[in-house]
């Protein structure tokens, strides 16, 4: 069993801080506030103080690959602007990155009110850059001229070498700040830029390495974006060097062909969509490839001048919107509806997408370009679609008519589980209050301050509602494994007159459904208890009901996983004993350690050595003292980093094709750790 939590799920454990009292604006203050203890940070020493507003988490690996595309965008910028077809990214064993283009190299020449060169000023000033007035750059990722310099502020050092004119140019930063003046090194007969750069591990904490799958996907979805442009990783470290090229002629097309890989297709032509609107600044430009498969669920990846804008944003609505009315438009043309329209839900069910906008002055929510604003766009890329997707329809009769009673069939199933869902709601509230019998509820009606722990079987819920803190803890005991949610998302209606699944929905006070425009659907915001907790035992059965229990949450309360609420408890796994001396440990690797401590050298020293298999071995202190004491337990904060391949995965390892998931499982399988055999 491939445990879905430890290939998909980032885990976060639950830190804890020393209580602190925080003196506010009209509080009483030991320390005098005055003139004095306003600061003002200049120049780059903002972005080394506060990277998160830059950049991004400097925790999670977030900001830490985000100082490559702010590098990488600026050479593709090249791309756009016609200089270059070919960018090399290359890994170093000593931790640094670089990025190598083709395009014009950065200017070198005197800054007339600096007095440097343009590629320092570039390289130190945040706003500094050649994109503000459209003139070097039609259109372009980078905007805002924060991007190289906040990598530049982030690194240990950075080294920028420019062929131009004829000449090599070098100049080295050390934490933002230039060692020597801009000087020629040589002489050469190409032009480019070559960016190497080592994080600062200063400021980069928990993920401090390139993670090369993770910077491979995104090459691939820039490549994509970029047909005829060649990219290549360098990876360095390790025995040997790995290369992967990325170099596709059919752009758009191809990529949503990758989308779609190992998916039965209703149509196998993708449908291309172009056009494009002046607007007072310059032209916006829209592209998209659509196709529909045989998925359950919608697939939709927006990029503005090439960037992956990850929230979506007005491209998304605008395509959203066309998508709903053209389908209808059309069904209702050729009589293929009968009673109401379908819902957008309907209609974006097994679509795969991308929407690819060239703006030349795009607005975004945040530096880190995850959500489109620009109000304009939505008309736009509304009209174009509306337009040329009505004329596909009309000249592929056959492929419009798959399309709508794919739609039909996935309003009827909508409309199933609706009612399936309705009648447990008040077959609940019939049967009393609408909580369930088995449910030990906590005492406090706080939500902020409870929890409920979901445990497997009664002979754990028995030791756990005994060892609780009655006041905030609730325990909700599920018999055996409840029921594979995945491989019935065509039938709803199943999925809700499963007893244990009830029995949660229930519990959690919540709703169920993921469609926020539902009447009914889940709402975190209605959450009787702040943590879910998911307590299985440590083996090879618990490992699966706790994934069947993601998979329920994933599919049919998202949002609690999105919002950060469920999370997983952390049983130890032995018990060490020397003497009077009981230590707890939740790996073989820290036993081994712990023992070796306790033995203090002495070999022959004896140590008890108890292993728990499930939850219902300890007693209730024992699983008070370990697992659920708030001030000493760990637990496990359940995130998604990557919606659509948590959506694909899920599929995979949970859903009914075989050969995918058997191919899954030999490709990771030298990765799993402690296998329960």
């Amino acid at each position: 069993m491939v445990d879905i939590p430890t290939i998909l799920i980032s885990y976060v454990g639950e830190r804890r801080f020393p209580e602190v009292t925080f003196a506010g604006w009209g509080n009483n203050m030991t320390e005098t506030y005055d003139a004095s203890k306003i600061q003002v940070l200049e120049g780059l020493e903002a972005v080394r103080k506060r990277p998160g507003m830059y950049l991004g988490d400097p925790h999670d690996g977030s900001a830490l690959h985000h100082c490559i595309w702010e590098v990488v965008d600026n050479s593709v910028d090249e791309h756009l602007a016609g200089h270059t077809d070919i960018i090399e990214i290359s890994m170093h064993e000593d931790g640094s990155l670089s990025v190598r283009d083709y395009g014009r190299g950065i200017p070198v020449g005197e800054h007339e009110e600096y007095g440097v060169s343009a590629a320092e000023v570039i390289m130190t000033k945040l706003h500094a850059g050649g994109k503000f007035d459209n003139t070097s750059y039609k259109v372009s990722g980078g905007l805002h001229g924060v991007g190289v310099s906040a990598v530049n502020a982030v690194s240990e050092w950075m080294e920028m070498t420019i062929h131009r004119d004829g000449k090599v140019y070098f100049q080295r930063y050390e934490a933002g700040v230039p060692v020597d003046p801009l000087r020629v090194i040589g002489s050469c007969s190409d032009t480019g830029t070559k960016i190497s750069f080592k994080p600062d591990l200063s400021i980069f904490t928990d993920v401090v390495e390139f993670n090369f799958d993770e910077v491979d996907t995104r090459v691939s979805e820039t490549a994509f974006l970029n047909a005829g442009l060649k990219m290549t990783i360098t990876d360095q470290r390790g025995d040997g060097a790995h290369v992967s090229e990325h170099f596709y002629e059919g752009g758009l097309s191809e990529y949503v062909g990758k989308l779609n890989d190992r998916r039965e297709v209703l149509h196998s032509e993708v449908i291309k969509i172009q056009g494009e609107k002046e607007i007072e600044k310059g032209v916006v430009e829209v592209e998209l490839a659509l196709q529909w498969s045989d998925a359950f669920s919608e697939s939709i990846r927006c990029y503005t001048n090439i960037i992956r804008n990850k929230d979506g944003g007005t491209h998304m609505s605008g395509l959203r919107t066309a998508l709903t009315s053209s389908v209808n438009s059309y069904a209702k043309k050729r009589n293929l509806l009968k009673g109401d329209g379908l819902s957008g839900d309907d209609v974006r069910e097994g679509l795969a997408a991308v929407v690819s906008v060239k703006h030349p002055d795009p607005s975004f929510s945040s530096q880190t370009k995850d959500k489109l604003v620009s109000s304009e766009v939505t008309g736009i890329v509304q009209t174009i679609v509306y337009d040329k997707l009505g004329d596909f329809f009309e000249e592929n009769p056959s492929v419009a008519r798959q399309i709508v009673e794919k739609a039909v069939l996935a309003s009827k199933a909508r409309e199933a589980a609706r009612k399936a869902r309705d009648l447990t709601r008040r077959k609940g509230v019939l049967e009393g209050g609408g909580l369930p019998g088995k449910l030990a509820d906590c005492q406090s009606r706080d939500p902020s301050e409870c929890e409920v722990y979901l445990v497997e079987g009664d002979s754990a819920g028995g030791s756990a509602k005994t060892g609780r803190d009655r006041r905030i803890q609730a325990i909700l005991p599920l018999r055996g494994k409840i029921l594979n949610v995945e491989r019935q998302k065509h039938n709803a209606a199943k999925v809700f007159q499963n007893q244990e699944i009830q029995t949660m929905i229930r519990a959690l006070g919540a709703g169920v459904g993921n469609n926020s425009e539902e009447e009914g659907s889940f709402d975190s915001s209605k959450l009787r208890y702040s943590k879910i907790i998911i307590m299985c035992d440590a083996d090879i059965d618990g490992a699966h009901i706790r994934t069947l229990m993601l998979t329920f949450l994933w599919r049919f309360m998202r949002p609690a996983i999105e919002d950060g609420h469920v999370y997983i408890a952390q049983p130890p796994l032995y018990q060490l004993t020397k003497g009077r001396i009981s230590k707890y440990v939740f790996s073989d690797e820290e036993r081994d350690k712990v023992i070796s401590e306790l033995q203090g050298g002495n070999q022959n020293t004896k140590i008890g050595v108890q292993r728990y298999k499930g939850l219902g071995e300890m007693n209730p202190d024992q699983l008070w003292e370990t697992t659920m004491n708030p001030m000493t337990r760990t637990m496990l904060k359940v995130t998604v980093q990557d919606a659509e391949e948590s959506d694909r995965l899920f599929e995979i390892l949970m859903g009914e094709d075989v050969p995918d998931r058997r191919a899954f499982i030999e490709k990771h399988a030298k990765e799993v750790t402690n296998l329960d055999i």
